[in-house]
């Protein structure tokens, strides 16, 4: 029985489960895997990380995946596609509305800066398919003997330098002076025609194509690493533990937060993929096949190519740390010391990061999408016209503030907390609003896989408490040195203080330092922070101004969250909320 309310507009769902499976192993496999994880790992206990990383996998990230499968599948009887309605549905409360604002705004937030990491990476591909990389390398390199230590500390520089002419670190404003302009209109293109195809022609057919693909590459990739010599030492400097650093309480939260970025928790992707599910189609098998397959991808091809061969070619004083320097820095540097085909390698490589970015990107922009759809009743080509209005405002933002990518730096990190909260407000509405017990019988409807028994006792209490004990950690961490990044008297005074006392302070004796200083009188204070020469001057300038642009991003994100939690009320009072009332009167319910 259906209603004329539901029946408005034809309702989309996947063409086949290769097809969901690809599409959602595609919007978890991006450049966390290919990137992150390596760094990650490699500086949090190396062997000894793959602990509380499967104990993550197994305590946090399953669990919230069957969580969000379900519960998207369930939505889709409502006949809500988009995160808001369907949280709305299971829970008609407020509550639920400014959760479902995390599920619409840490993806398209993620888009604005993500895409221009993809533009990035395409960038990188066509420069080493065209020569013209290995030609800025040459010129750096001219006179040195290659295989040198010499030669490869000029290659690192060289490609460091090249990534941050491109990315513009040095200058707000550098990218649009440059052809990265031009590389990012096309990854919005690109992105958007996609979209606009809709989940079964545009995202479904392009994964379907791009998955296989970037998995080929990637497998090639790694049989050449694997063929190099002395690649033992290598994989030995990335994988053998390091027992120490499991007492390390900040290695368990990166565990925990790149479980997050592997398989998309959280981020409320799943919620909208997972709708487009047929009522009995099997969501346990599925899910697990979909984070199987972006296990692979990280573990095995991300952890075994670009560490081990980082470390034997530049050795260990070159080990990467942030996701930025792993991708742009150090790989670019690797593959131009890669003997035999090292350029074909490179594009090779970057051309894999660029579909991996591209299955991911597209996963961020189809929930705004169908909430544009479902929440407003707007058409297709309205709804994809306004996300990408949107979206292009917030990446041109980014682009300009790329001094030291402190625009990009605040965004993810926002969206890194929203995306726990996100995570942690799931699992508690599965587990004490529809009921663990009613929510794994849900989610064994129509799978050949039965939950374990004892899963409505991890749901319930084992996986949030901890993800609260995550989200604790996390902000005793992350929040001081990030409110500290805000400001710009604390951060004009640091700058000032590194310069005129190098390698005095460091750590908590450097906040102390700075402290101290600003608790000083201006009239007691040195005379190199009260009349600073001009080099001193000049950082302090620069300084303060990382600061605010790092409280603008904040601020930022905080208005767009008022802003599309408003938009969701107005939804839920009205188009939403009559379209569930309708599924309701048909006889949907979640005792289903």
């Amino acid at each position: 029985m259906s209603t004329p309310e539901l029946q408005e507009r034809p309702r989309e769902s996947w063409g086949s489960k290769a097809g969901v499976i690809l599409a959602v192993a595609g919007s978890a496999v991006g450049l966390g895997n290919f990137l992150r994880f390596p760094g990650t790992a490699v500086n949090n206990g190396g062997g000894a990380f793959m602990i509380p990383y499967i104990i993550s996998f197994l305590v946090l990230g399953i669990p919230i995946v069957w969580c969000e499968w379900t519960m998207g599948r369930l939505g889709g009887r409502y006949g809500q596609n988009n995160g808001p309605g369907i949280l709305y549905a299971i829970w008609r409360k407020a509550p639920a509305k400014g959760i479902g604002a995390f599920t619409i705004m840490v993806p398209v937030v993620v888009y604005m800066y993500y895409v221009l990491l993809e533009a990035l990476c395409l960038h990188y591909s066509i420069a080493y398919f065209s020569g013209a990389f290995d030609a800025h390398i040459s010129s750096a390199v001219e006179g040195l003997t290659r295989g040198t230590a010499a030669y490869s500390d000029a290659v690192a520089k060289a490609s460091a330098a090249y990534a941050s002419k491109q990315f513009a670190i040095d200058a707000n404003g550098g990218m649009y002076s440059g052809n990265m302009l031009w590389y990012v209109l096309a990854c919005f293109l690109i992105n958007f025609v996609i979209i606009y195809r809709g989940v079964t022609r545009g995202i479904e057919t392009f994964c379907k194509f791009a998955m296989p693909l970037l998995i080929g590459c990637a497998v090639i990739i790694l049989i050449r690493v694997l063929t190099l010599d002395n690649i033992g030492s290598g994989l030995g400097f990335m994988w053998n533990p390091k027992w120490e650093l499991l007492w390390n309480p900040e290695v368990w939260l990166r565990a925990a937060g790149q479980i997050f970025f592997s398989l998309s928790v959280g981020f409320g992707l799943i919620l909208c993929y997972s709708s487009y599910l047929k009522p009995s189609d099997d969501v346990v098998l599925t899910s697990l096949s979909a984070s199987s397959a972006n296990e692979f991808c990280e573990v095995v091809l991300g952890g075994m190519i670009v560490v081990p061969t980082a470390f034997l070619f530049l050795g260990s004083t070159h080990t990467p740390e942030s996701t930025f320097q792993v991708g742009f820095f150090t790989v670019p540097a690797i593959m131009h010391l890669m003997p035999v085909a090292g350029n074909f390698l490179g594009g090779m490589w970057f051309g894999l990061l660029f579909l991996a970015a591209v299955t991911s990107s597209l996963s961020m922009l189809q929930p705004a999408i169908a909430f544009l759809e479902d929440g407003f009743g707007l058409p297709r080509r309205m709804s994809v016209t306004l996300l990408a209005i949107m979206t292009a405002v917030g990446a041109s933002l980014v682009m300009y503030f790329s001094v030291n990518a402190q625009a990009l730096d605040f965004t993810d990190f926002a969206c890194e907390f929203m995306m726990i909260v996100a995570g942690l407000a799931q699992v508690l509405i599965f587990g004490w609003v529809i009921g663990a017990e009613r929510g794994v019988r849900e989610a064994n409807r129509g799978s050949d896989f039965k939950l374990p028994r004892f899963m409505p006792f991890v749901v319930r209490y084992i996986t949030p408490t901890f993800l609260i004990v995550v989200l604790g950690m996390w902000c005793f961490y992350n929040a001081p040195g990030r409110l500290r990044d805000m400001s710009p008297d604390f951060k004009g005074i640091e700058a000032a203080l590194l310069i005129e006392a190098p390698n005095q302070f460091e750590g908590d004796a450097l906040v102390t330092k700075v402290r101290e200083l600003q608790a000083t009188p201006s009239a007691a204070r040195p005379d190199w922070l009260t009349a600073p020469t001009k080099k001193v001057a000049k950082e302090i300038e620069g300084a303060r101004l990382n600061a605010n642009i790092a409280r603008f991003s904040i601020v930022g994100v905080g208005l767009l969250f008022i802003i599309i939690t408003a938009a969701i009320d107005i939804a839920c009072r009205n188009r939403i909320g009559r379209t569930i009332e309708a599924a309701e009167r048909a006889g949907v319910s979640l005792g289903d």
